[in-house]
């Protein structure tokens, strides 16, 4: 199949969706099929509101759609909500065309994380938006039942995967942490008020905490938190000796769909400590290879204690061919339905 993505998330953005998708392809081109993106790349953009490394594109549903039309693809797979997901969703449905859509971020925890909207009123849009789409592609089961719940229809399955080659134990301790006394606890990630991340830097921990990566929170936490190591974002080659060295790596997030870094991490030998919520309970199935608990220093402190032999092989099972296998035979059967659907009605 020729499959064309639209993304609000695309490089050169460095994000879990950005990466999802790149793996995706590339993934998916090895099984043999093709792929295009439409991302913010190809238009005009203005800096996301609180985000301005990410950008918006400013466009209308009749561009996108004859980008689409111009790429003649076999289906479509809307990816993001923002502008061009939104574009996409509406020119498909008046021009024939069958899409595919998928939830990668829980933006109305997000929202309501940082203005006074609650989350009901973004579920009801989101909702909307996906309820045209053919199929809504998860990471989780966990996710899958809660969207259900929230009367999101024709929820499908599709895990991620990691790369186990960029991802794997590496002996050496970045030059920056060697002073640093052990044990390490780890965060990697945007540093951004809907991550959590306070919940941990303020724990009573021994050793030392670590975070990894940049955001808008990072300054008001660094000033807060003025004996944690803040090292910033590192290249995605750079990761692996940082998860390598992380005794435990901390997830404190209540509101991702999925949680990459904590495959990362695990692949590179590094036990999990979180909450016990959707993500990591879908992830850290093996009280070998974390701990989960509403108490986040007694996950942490237990964390500490596990063998780190089991943790990249719990990793290697999420591999990104089986991924784009899944997201594929999710793409035939959601077209199948759908056509199932036209028939019968």
């Amino acid at each position: 199949m020729k499959i064309c993505i639209v993304t609000d998330a695309w490089r050169p953005q460095v994000n879990g969706v950005a990466i999802t998708l790149a793996n995706l392809m590339a993934a998916g081109e090895k099984l043999g099929h093709e792929f295009v993106a439409i991302g913010p790349d190809q238009f005009h953009t203005i800096a996301a509101p609180s985000y301005p490394e990410i950008r918006l594109a400013l466009t209308s549903p009749k561009a996108v759609g004859e980008i689409i039309r111009s790429h003649r693809p076999d289906h479509v797979h809307v990816a993001t909500e923002g502008p061009l997901g939104v574009a996409a969703s509406y020119w498909c449905p008046r021009n024939g065309e069958l899409f595919t859509t998928s939830y990668h971020t829980r933006f109305p925890e997000y929202v309501e994380a940082r203005w006074p909207i609650p989350a009901a009123w973004s579920y009801a849009a989101l909702r909307r938006f996906h309820d045209g789409s053919a199929g809504l592609m998860v990471a989780t089961q966990t996710l899958a039942d809660d969207l259900s719940a929230r009367g999101f229809k024709r929820p499908m399955l599709w895990p991620r995967g990691v790369d186990e080659q960029m991802f794997r134990p590496v002996e050496q301790v970045p030059a920056e942490l060697r002073h640093l006394p052990r044990p390490f606890f780890l965060y990697c990630g945007r540093v951004a008020p809907e991550k959590n991340i306070e919940a941990f830097l303020a724990l009573d921990l021994p050793g030392s905490k670590i975070v990894v990566g940049d955001g808008p929170a990072r300054a008001r936490l660094q000033e807060l938190f003025p004996e944690t190591c803040f090292v910033g974002v590192k290249s995605r080659s750079e990761l692996a000796s940082y998860y390598s060295c992380a005794d435990v790596f901390v997830f404190p997030s209540r509101t991702d769909t999925f949680g990459n870094v904590m495959l990362e991490a695990l692949a590179c030998g590094a036990p999990v400590a979180a909450f016990p919520v959707p993500g990591p309970v879908d992830i850290v199935t093996d009280p070998r290879i974390g701990v989960l608990d509403e108490d986040l220093r007694a996950a942490c402190l237990g964390a500490l204690k596990l063998s780190r032999e089991n943790c990249r092989g719990h990793a290697l099972r999420y591999t990104w061919p089986e991924s784009a296998r899944m997201f594929i035979d999710n793409v035939f059967r959601a077209r199948a339905n759908a056509l199932s659907r036209r028939v019968s009605a």
